[in-house]
């Protein structure tokens, strides 16, 4: 099985339109009906839907961190910084992410781009 992903509010939108173009399973808390929600309550829907959060917003590290402190269980953040890198390889990275990883190998942890 592959990993699903689960896009933050301000994620660039070509990068979800990249990973569809590579049959990457994404949905956008826009088309979730969930803008504007706070990055507590993104995290836990995400996990309610066994998706992994990507997000350029390091106040998703400070909540990851905490569940991760807590013993919280969240279904994993993958990180990019957006000076850190381009659309183009927030695409490659997160097709590699999700079709050689397994969700399970992603619970709790946060992984950052790039690879």
């Amino acid at each position: 099985m592959t990993v699903a992903f689960y896009m933050d509010e301000h994620i660039h939108y070509a990068i979800t339109v990249g990973l569809r173009l590579r049959d990457v399973d994404v949905l956008t808390v826009q088309e979730d009906g969930r803008s504007g929600i706070s990055d507590i309550m993104l995290l836990e829907r995400a996990t309610e839907l066994q998706r992994v959060v990507f997000s350029q917003d390091q106040d998703f590290l400070i909540e990851a961190q905490r569940r991760q402190i807590e013993g919280i269980p969240f279904t994993g953040v993958v990180y990019a910084h957006q000076r850190a890198v381009t659309i183009g390889e927030c695409i490659q990275n997160l097709e590699i992410i999700a079709k050689a990883s397994e969700l399970e190998e992603l619970i709790n942890k946060v992984e950052f781009l790039p690879l």
